[in-house]
Order: structure tokens, then sequence, then C-alpha cells
């Protein structure tokens, strides 16, 4: 999912290795976790079998999420691989590469906490692609029977759980926060899982929990935990139930931002709004694919820089994505947290002012005019805007795509058409009028 603020993708500093059983196969395995590059998201790699064969962790490859998640591709599974994706995910660590010698993640203490502790030693590295966020702009909603999720538009990951277990000593559990890298530390790597006690000989029947034991899962009875249990937190299971659905979320392959409700969730409801979400997610950036059929020429920051005037805090152009000099172009701003304008408006509900919206628009369109020619480095002048709109707000965490195209050039004035999207929905639009002026 990715919890930093960072607004980059990230990796692990350096590989990780953990030994143990799995929680229902009992198998022994040795995990080692990698570095990865950009782009690469989580791959497990099965090393004990022929040619070490890799499962994405997508969710064409999500096979199972009876009493845990199991990833699959063929005949190949890794079995309970939720928490180390929650550890993952909680950390805002995009790209990772799992190697493991069978079947299923080991449980270690049953929480992502073991995880999280070596993942903080080796520390996370920033990567220069730009991390994947899927902004959720309306509510979206499943049910089954008496359980439900909903997400709601927000600008930060939150979730509110409950649960409600009336015949045991679990009894009926909330728990709400916003979750960034701290928070899923403190507030949330240290829930186990958990069971009822007519669970452990129903689960002991089926031949799972074969590695299970009061190391690594709380138990209850009808008065409520165990005595050889010690909680860690005084609601500890439905925080594990917040941890569970940060690790299944992560088969998206993006940060979610969205207010995430639940009552009485599980793997099931998660998968499914997983898959909703992405059904949302690949109608939203069919437009944004679509521009990029112009051309694969880019240029970066040091690149605009060479074309364009402008320098900080006024260069709103991050990156041009695709490039037909003097008649299209497709171009990128990353809008963070630390812009400067959002000193003041507003600082309790940032908002990216529209006017540097028509600006960052109109930087592009530059680009497009100036590159190619005899005249880099020279000021465009915009003469008039017209037919503009502002459909939809512009906040932090954002990746705005600009496309303008040219409509009518002439030798030094000329007219052009932009647009701007978030995700695929149009934010803003604009015609622009531009004169070069001459040099001297």
């Amino acid at each position: 999912m990715g919890r930093r603020t960072d607004v980059n993708q990230a990796t692990l500093g350096r590989a990780i290795t953990f030994e143990g059983a799995g929680l229902h196969t009992g198998v022994d395995v040795r995990m080692r976790i990698r570095p990865a590059e950009a782009d690469r998201g989580i791959i497990f790699v099965r090393t004990d079998l022929a040619e070490s064969p890799e499962i994405p962790v997508r969710l064409d490859y999500l096979i199972g999420t009876e009493r845990e998640t199991t990833l699959g591709r063929g005949e190949v599974t890794v079995h309970t691989v939720e928490h180390i994706l929650s550890a993952l995910g909680g950390l805002g660590i995009d790209n990772a590469i799992i190697d493991i010698n069978g079947p299923e993640v080991p449980i270690l203490d049953g929480s992502a906490a073991p995880f999280v502790e070596e993942i903080r030693k080796v520390g996370i590295k920033s990567l220069k692609s730009p991390r994947r966020i899927f902004r959720v702009r309306e509510p979206v909603w499943l049910e089954d029977n008496d359980k439900q999720i909903i997400i709601l538009p927000s600008t930060d990951f939150r979730v509110s759980y409950t649960i409600h277990y009336p015949e045991s000593g679990i009894h009926s559990q909330f728990y709400s926060l916003s979750v960034t890298a701290e928070s899923f530390e403190k507030e949330l790597a240290g829930a186990r899982t958990f069971c009822t006690k007519d669970e452990v000989e129903e689960l002991r029947g089926a031949g799972l929990i074969k590695g299970g034991s009061l190391e690594n899962a709380i138990v209850f009875d009808e008065k409520g935990v165990l005595p050889q249990c010690r909680l860690r937190y005084p609601d500890e299971p439905v925080r594990h139930k917040i941890l569970d659905l940060i690790g299944d979320l992560m088969f998206l392959g993006c940060q979610v931002k969205g207010h995430v409700i639940v009552i009485r969730g599980g793997h099931a409801l998660n998968v499914r709004m997983a898959r909703k979400l992405d059904e949302l997610k690949q109608k939203t950036v069919a437009h944004y694919h679509r521009s990029l059929s112009v051309t694969n020429e880019q240029l970066d920051i040091e690149a605009i820089k060479r074309i364009l005037p402008h320098r900080y805090p006024f260069l709103l152009v991050d990156r041009i994505l695709s490039i037909e000099p003097g008649k299209k172009i497709v171009g990128l701003k990353n809008v963070t947290g630390n812009e400067h304008f959002f000193q003041g408006h507003f600082p309790q509900y940032p908002i990216m002012p529209g006017v540097l919206l028509i600006e960052a628009m109109a930087q592009v369109g530059g680009v497009m005019l100036l590159s190619g020619s005899n005249m880099p480095g020279r000021l465009v002048f915009f003469m008039g805007l017209d037919n503009v709109k502002f459909r939809k707000p512009v906040v932090p965490g954002d990746q705005v795509i600009f496309e303008v195209e040219a409509v009518k050039i002439r030798s030094r004035t000329g007219l052009m058409r932009g647009e701007a999207y978030v995700e695929g929905t149009l934010v803003a639009e604009a015609d622009l009028k531009f004169s070069i002026p001459e040099e001297g």
C-alpha cells in the first residue's frame, strides 16, 4: 500500500532473512526479502522448486481467502502472505523480492512486528519513480449478509473497523486510525492472529494450524482471553483485523487514499473490495494510457529547465511523458504536502490553487512550443484564457497529468487546448492564447 509521505516508491535498504514454521502447514521455511528496483512490485520466488517460479503480488494470482490469503500460479502456491504484505505496505515499501523455500510464510509470533523490526534495522530506500496512488473519489461499498465494507473519499488512508463475536469473550470491538508508517508500527504491527477455543479443535480437525501455538496466537473462550495469553493491546483482535486488511489491499499494487469502514469483515470481503477498486482503477487510467501512445520521448526535470526559464518555486512541471513538438504534449506534476502554496491555501484543507493548475498547464504547453526549436529558454506570454473550468479539487498526494494540444499556431502567436487529469478524472480544462515575443 505505501504509507510513507515520500511521493516516490521505496524498497528495503538491504536483504533480511527469517526462519520458522508456517501457521497451517507447520513446514519449516527460510524466507529472504531482497531490495528490488522501481516498478517491480512485490514478487514471491519459490526457491525450492525447479526454475524458481515467481508469483507477483497481483489480484490475478490471488487464489484463496479461507482463514488466510494464498497466492498461486499454476500448481505453485504460497500461503499466509498477509502479515508480511501488511508489514511492507504499512511501512510504505512498494518493491521487494521474497525468496521462500517452502509453501507458507513463517508465522513467527503471529503478528507483523518481527518483519517491521528487521526492516527498520536495514532501513528503507527511496527510489526515483513516483509512487502509484489510487484516490477514492466517490463512495464504494460491498456487503455480504451482516458483513460490510465501505470506502469514502479521504485525503489520507484511514481505517475504522468493528468486530462482533457475541458468543465468545472477544465481544464487540472498534478501532479507528489514520495509517502511517509510524502509526502502523506503534498501533498495529504487534497485533497477533486470534481465534476462539472452539475454533482450535475445528481447525485441527481440518488439518490446519499445524504450526500454531500460544506463542503465535491468542485464544479466547466464552469468558475472555485464556490465562496463558497476555494481550499486547486491550483490543488486539480488531487491530489484527486492520493489519490483515492492509496486507490484502497490497494486491492492488498501489497506495489507497480513502477512509475504509469495515463491519465484521475478513479476507474474503477484503479481496472482493480490492477487486472492485481494481476495476475502478482500470477505468480511470484508461485515458492516461491512451495519452502515452503519442511517442516514447520523455523529458526529466533537468531537460525541462533547459527549455523553460522558470525556476523554483514557480516551475510547476516535473516530467514530460510524451511529446510531438509543436503539436501535442503530455506532462505531469506530483503535488506534495510540501508545496509552498499550501501554507496559506488552505492550512486545514490544502487545495492547489486553480490559477497555479492553469499555470502548470501553460508551462507544459510552453515546453511543446519551445522544444525542437531554436528558442529554448525563451518566454511564452499568455494573452488570454477561455472556457476555463475547474471540475475537481487537486490535493496533496495527487499526480496531475496535463494534456496540451496545439489548435492554431502562427509564427509567434496561437491557441492551445489544455486538460488536466488525476487518475483519469478531468479536474481542469482551458483554452490558452499565447505569444512568443521577439528576443532582445
